[in-house]
């Protein structure tokens, strides 16, 4: 199929995406376009204009600032994927780059299209949630900092403004007692998962704090089990298991029963990944 027809805008700076944004109502940012030129072509999604911000510089850095590593939003999957910050720093992001997509999908994606699409079955979402992260976005007023756990707001719906732009995501750089696990179920490697788990926590030397269990194809958002966590910070990973508290929906890959089997299945796999002392 072929999209209806768009305008097109080429941003050259923040503030003129921004400005386009206001004086087009029914526009779509384009950064990687891994999931908009899909949409637009099964007409999914219908705008007026697109606006291109991939020549708006200083939005493609990497960089470590204050104890956080900042992650500008034009930075592309492959970039991160071969991040020694991010390898040595969030090593949970580095665990999940493998899984999301197919190297040509990872070639041009962007970490920070990935968060704003929040594509409740991806990866970076739920791994943004499980490490506790911020979410910058910058609009008509300025910038502001959105915690993670108030960003995503329902199916692919979250807390930016109409005329707001993600220009970053920031998260704690990890330390000798951070221990991250990751694992998805997909039909093929690189499909959508089924259902995925990104998790965090601290060892204490004696057992895990801290844990984050942060779920994905498992609701309309990535959504985190307290009754898991708390039962996997006393070291019972049966009752971790029992007590997940996700009622997943019924879709084309998987019955919402299949679907918490199955991340019951991860919940096991992760806990032992939790387990393991750090490289």
């Amino acid at each position: 199929m072929k999209p209806a027809p768009f305008a097109y805008k080429k941003a050259r700076s923040l503030d003129e995406a921004i400005a386009l944004l206001g004086e087009h109502k029914d526009a779509r940012l384009l950064a990687g376009g891994q999931s908009l030129i899909a949409t637009l072509n099964m007409r999914l999604s219908s705008p007026n204009v697109l606006i291109d911000i991939n020549g708006i510089g200083g939005l493609d850095r990497i960089e470590e600032k204050s104890g956080a590593v900042e992650i500008g939003a034009l930075v592309r999957h492959v970039q991160a994927e071969r991040s020694e910050i991010i390898a040595k720093l969030v090593p949970l992001i580095a665990r999940a780059m493998p899984y999301i997509g197919h190297p040509a999908i990872r070639n041009r994606g962007t970490l920070g299209g990935s968060i704003a699409f929040a594509d409740p079955a991806a990866e970076l979402p739920a791994c943004l949630l499980a490490l506790d992260g911020e979410v910058d976005a910058t609009g008509p007023k300025g910038k502001r900092t959105i915690k993670t756990a108030n960003f995503f707001t329902g199916l692919f719906e979250t807390a930016l403004g109409p005329q707001e732009i993600l220009t970053a995501i920031r998260i704690p750089v990890a330390n000798k007692e951070t221990r991250v696990g990751f694992a998805e179920l997909a039909r093929r490697h690189g499909d959508y998962a089924i259902v995925g788990l990104a998790a965090s926590a601290r060892s204490d030397g004696k057992g895990l704090k801290d844990v984050r269990l942060s779920f994905f194809g498992a609701g309309d958002t990535p959504s985190r089990s307290r009754d898991a966590e708390t039962a996997l910070e006393s070291g019972d990973v049966d009752a971790a298991v029992d007590a997940l508290n996700l009622e997943p929906h019924d879709d084309v890959q998987a019955t919402g029963a299949t679907k918490k089997h199955l991340a019951g299945v991860l919940l096991r796999r992760v806990a032992q990944q939790l387990m393991e002392p750090r490289a």
